[in-house]
């Protein structure tokens, strides 16, 4: 594990300082690589991209990183460390890009996801994307921020995803919705995977909040 998480950073294209941030966040066993690749789809030239690596190796693979352990002899082991690592470098951001949370779009995929609405429930983002995402099991019991500053939160899940169920983005929703959060949620018909149409939204999700 380091001290301090790597990541890749994709410029505006438009050679301008960055209008706002856009943080994804990759699904285990997957790496920054993997979703730094989506950047070029968003069309969204005036924004800055950052896709961190996780902390943690993946058990399985060279390549693959983890925020924490998804195997069923250490479920979550490692959630508390990444938990805290994510939430600092987040913070750090405004120093070394010049633009502050409240211009910043954090969103995941799948186990991203996840950290995407547990982190992001506690600081002053401009808004949270949950791709194929769920919430962690002590997420109702931690205490999020004001709820009148809540950030949006946009949900977007395949119902024929056999990863990450359709139930856990329905709960996700139901949850957020009763902290008062405005949520816009999408079911698509489509497995675990992101889909060109599902990139378009998030274009309008970022436009409109960031």
């Amino acid at each position: 594990m380091t001290n301090t998480l790597e990541f890749i950073s994709v410029p505006p294209k438009t050679g301008q300082p960055p209008k706002g941030l856009i943080v994804t966040l990759h699904g285990w066993g997957a790496n920054a690589e993997d979703v730094a690749s989506l950047s070029r789809f968003f069309n969204l030239p005036d924004y800055q991209f950052l896709f961190p690596n996780a902390p943690f190796p993946h058990p399985n693979s060279s390549v693959g990183r983890a925020w924490y352990d998804l195997r069923m002899e250490n479920m979550y082991q490692g959630l508390v460390e990444s938990r805290q690592q994510l939430t600092d470098w987040l913070q750090s951001l405004e120093k070394s890009t010049g633009v502050p949370l409240s211009r910043t779009i954090l969103s995941g995929f799948s186990q991203g996801g996840a950290m995407t609405l547990d982190v992001g429930l506690k600081l002053p983002l401009a808004g949270l994307i949950s791709l194929s995402g769920y919430l962690h099991q002590d997420v109702k019991s931690v205490k999020t921020q004001n709820v009148a500053s809540l950030p949006p939160v946009m949900i977007m899940h395949g119902r024929q995803d056999t990863v990450v169920p359709l139930q856990a983005a329905v709960s996700a929703r139901k949850f957020l919705e009763s902290l008062g959060a405005a949520v816009e949620y999408y079911e698509f018909d489509m497995g675990h995977e992101i889909r060109p149409e599902m990139l378009e939204l998030l274009r309008n999700f970022v436009i409109v909040n960031a």
